[in-house]
C-alpha cells in the first residue's frame, strides 16, 4: 500500500470515528477535577472536532485543550450562570441546525452544580438530541473515600451562604438518613463545620475532602466538631467537599432535638413535597418520638403561621 492510499485511509477512519462521536448534536463532557490523567480519550476526541465549545470559562477550556495538547477549531463561547437562560435557546437553535456543540465546565461534569441543566431542559423541550461523554466527578471521588455509607447519598449543591437557607438546610439534614455530599469554599468551611457541628451534633460522622485527585489530596475524617476543629487550626486549603453521614435511628443528637424543632423537620420535608403523615412518621422513626406526637405539633405550628 502506498503512503497516500495509507494517509486517505487514516483520514476515513478519522472522519468516521468523528461521525459516530457526534451521533448526537450537544454533548456534555466531564473534564479533570485537578488531574490531566482523568481526561478521557472521547474528551480530547470531542475537543478536537467539535464545531461550538460552550464552556463555563472560555479561558479555562482553552488552557484544557493546551494542557491536553489538543488543537481545536472550535468557536468558543461562555456559558455560566448568569447568561444561560439565553444562551440555551441559541445554541439548541444551532445543535438543530446541525452544529456540533460540546459543553464543558471548569471542573467536573457540566450541570451538576454547574451550569448545563438549562440547556438541556431546552433541548429536550426542542427535541434535541443532548448525551454525556463521562469522567471524573468530585461528588462520587469523595463520597468513594469519605468511607461512609454509599448505598443511598444525596448531593445539595454549594453550602448555601444565606442564613435562612442554610437554616432551612440543616432542618432537613437533621432527620435526612441518606449521606449528604456537599461542596464548600475553602474560606468558609470552618464556620459552616462549626455551624453544623452545633446543630446536627459534633460526633455526626463525617468527613472533609480537598484537592481531589491532585498532588496534595487530602481526606479529613470523624465527628462534625473533630473537623470543625481542624479546620479552624489549620486553615485549610483547596476545593473542599463536605461529606456528611446520616442520621441514624435514636442516634446522636436525636434525643435533644425539642418537639417545635422536629415539628419545623417536618415541615420542611412537606414543603419539598412529602406527605404531612409520612414525614411526621420518617422523623418520628429517626428521633425515637412518636409519630403522633410530632404530627400534632406541626399541625398546630402551621396553624399558627398562617396570617389571619
Amino acid at each position: 500500500m502506498d503512503s497516500d492510499a495509507a494517509d486517505g485511509s487514516d483520514d476515513s477512519l478519522e472522519a468516521a470515528a468523528a461521525s459516530t462521536l457526534w451521533d448526537t448534536p450537544i454533548v456534555l463532557a466531564a473534564t479533570p477535577i485537578g488531574n490531566l490523567g482523568d481526561a478521557t480519550d472521547r474528551l480530547k476526541r470531542l475537543l478536537a472536532s467539535a464545531e461550538i465549545i460552550a464552556a463555563e470559562d472560555t479561558r479555562t477550556a482553552r488552557h484544557l485543550a493546551r494542557a491536553l495538547q489538543v488543537s481545536t477549531h472550535a468557536r468558543l463561547v461562555s456559558l455560566h450562570e448568569h447568561n444561560e437562560a439565553s444562551r440555551a435557546e441559541e445554541l439548541v437553535a444551532q445543535a438543530a441546525e446541525g452544529a456540533r456543540i460540546l459543553v464543558v465546565s471548569d471542573a467536573g461534569m457540566p450541570s451538576v452544580s454547574d451550569p448545563g441543566f438549562r440547556l438541556v431542559e431546552t433541548a429536550i423541550a426542542a427535541g434535541v438530541g443532548v448525551t454525556v461523554a463521562p469522567g471524573a466527578s468530585a461528588v462520587t471521588t469523595a463520597l468513594a473515600l469519605s468511607g461512609l455509607p454509599t448505598d443511598r447519598f444525596t448531593f445539595a449543591g454549594f453550602v448555601p451562604r444565606k442564613a435562612g437557607e442554610r437554616k432551612k438546610l440543616l432542618a432537613r439534614l437533621i432527620g435526612e438518613e441518606w449521606t449528604t455530599v456537599l461542596f464548600e469554599s475553602p474560606h468558609r468551611v470552618a464556620a459552616t463545620l462549626t455551624e453544623f457541628a452545633a446543630a446536627l451534633g459534633e460526633d455526626r460522622p463525617a468527613a472533609l475532602a480537598r484537592e481531589l485527585t491532585k498532588r496534595y489530596e487530602e481526606v479529613l475524617r470523624g465527628g462534625l466538631g473533630e473537623l470543625a476543629a481542624a479546620a479552624s487550626e489549620r486553615h485549610l486549603r483547596g476545593e473542599m467537599v463536605l461529606v456528611i453521614a446520616g442520621a441514624a435511628a435514636g442516634g446522636a443528637g436525636a434525643e435533644t432535638l425539642s418537639l417545635p424543632e422536629l415539628a419545623d423537620v417536618v415541615l420542611q420535608k412537606v414543603d419539598e413535597g412529602t406527605k404531612l403523615k409520612t414525614a411526621a412518621k420518617e422523623v418520628g422513626a429517626a428521633h425515637s418520638v412518636p409519630a403522633s406526637d410530632i404530627y400534632d405539633a406541626a399541625l398546630a405550628r402551621r396553624r399558627a403561621e398562617k396570617p389571619r
